[in-house]
């Protein structure tokens, strides 16, 4: 059997991705594998054979995108009534690794270092995306039930 994390959206097609929050129109709404960021999401598009943005015919691409603000003013409400030193959400879709179409959605707290805060959180050194301090785990679980709260709204 294939580990979710090798196949993210077909797990998620077939029920198998434990981060999956929601199923939205344009997507699957995720939990990120790590949380130094807490909070941080991403949206999957639902067909593994989307490259990019531009490949989705434009209904929906257009749902895709309302996935995305859905998804990022869930993040917003949840993370800000979490956490008083939430700062705003930053919406990211990069494409320069994975080859599939998928939106990072970063909540941004005022407790970041100074040097760090105001710019892409892509600055962060590289070992914070295998620090298992902040890995995805049960602690997380208050702040998903929040977020997969807020999406069903």
């Amino acid at each position: 059997m294939i580990d979710w994390r090798q196949d993210r959206i077909g797990s998620a097609l077939r029920g198998e991705n434990p981060t999956v929050l929601a199923t939205l129109p344009g997507g699957f709404a995720v939990l990120g594998d790590v949380q130094w960021l807490p909070g941080y999401c991403v949206l999957l598009a639902d067909d593994p054979t989307v490259e990019r943005l531009s490949d989705l015919p434009r209904a929906r691409r257009l749902a895709y995108l309302e996935s995305m603000d859905r998804l990022a003013g869930a993040v917003e409400r949840a993370c800000k009534a979490a956490d008083p030193a939430f700062r705003r959400v930053n919406i990211e879709i990069l494409g320069n690794t994975d080859p599939f179409l998928h939106a990072h959605v970063w909540p941004r707290y005022d407790w970041e270092p100074p040097e760090i805060v105001g710019k892409p959180v892509w600055l962060y050194p590289a070992e914070r995306w295998r620090d298992p301090a902040t890995a995805l785990g049960p602690r997380h679980d208050g702040l998903r039930a929040a977020i997969t709260r807020e999406l069903s709204r």
